[in-house]
């Protein structure tokens, strides 16, 4: 019973929290409510007896992308008005891939049959045999049986990171400073050594330093007799 009540709450929140990360406005917003749902979708890990699975989302999505992402986010200067300009024009064009992507799922979800055996394995992640712990059975799945995809997946990824660096820094202002590795080891402008004598000087190479000026000097104060500084006001 608690079991089942702690699944639904995470659930809840794991929903809620996902549908906030797309709905939000403010995009700190957005990060913030995606490292609640990872934090939920870590315990439903852990209840499915898959704690590998459940650190790991703790320790390199919320402990190292989200953190990036959320400071990516906080120090670029993003115009998310101006990103927000074209979004009437492009939204027939993206109602009609939803409407293709929506289609596929119900095909998906109409043609899905369940393992015979799916019941029985169903929050049970302990591998069959007793001596191979829950590591080793998913590095196993992982690197043989799905290596393939597991490829394919890490390099959609590197398309849509060098993708998203792309769109950032096309509209980059043509007077920002870039680095020239020509021109810092380049030797066209080097200044020749030469050997001065022992103190001789700046003024043996024909360097002239420019004398700072001198400080003002401070006005002289004007006493009356009786040492006293300062202008006579009147007294009625």
């Amino acid at each position: 019973m608690i079991a089942a009540l702690a699944f639904y709450i995470f659930a809840a929140i794991l929903i809620a929290s996902a549908v906030m990360v797309v709905t939000s406005r403010n995009p700190v917003h957005s990060v913030l409510f995606l490292i609640l749902a990872f934090f939920n979708a870590s315990a439903l890990f852990l209840m499915a007896g898959a704690e590998f699975l459940a650190m790991i989302l703790v320790i390199v999505y919320v402990g190292a992308v989200a953190v990036l992402f959320l400071f990516v986010v906080m120090m670029l200067d993003i115009d998310f008005a101006q990103l927000r300009q074209g979004f009437q024009r492009y939204a027939p064009l993206g109602a009609v891939i939803g409407a293709i992507l929506f289609l596929e799922l119900l095909f998906v979800y109409g043609s899905w049959q369940f393992a015979p055996d799916a019941a029985t394995l169903r929050m049970n992640a302990v591998p069959a045999d007793p001596t191979v712990t829950n590591t080793e059975a998913l590095g196993r799945l992982v690197y043989t049986d799905y290596i393939y995809l597991f490829q394919i997946s890490g390099l959609i990824l590197l398309v849509a990171m060098i993708g998203a660096i792309v769109l950032t820094l096309r509209d980059k202002p043509a007077n920002s400073k870039r680095q020239d590795i020509g021109t810092q080891i380049a030797r066209a402008e080097a200044v020749p050594l030469a050997k001065v004598p022992a103190g001789a000087g700046l003024g043996t190479l024909g360097i002239i330093r420019r004398k700072l000026p001198e400080p003002p000097k401070p006005k002289a104060v004007a006493q009356d007799d009786h040492g006293h500084g300062g202008h006579h006001g009147g007294h009625h």
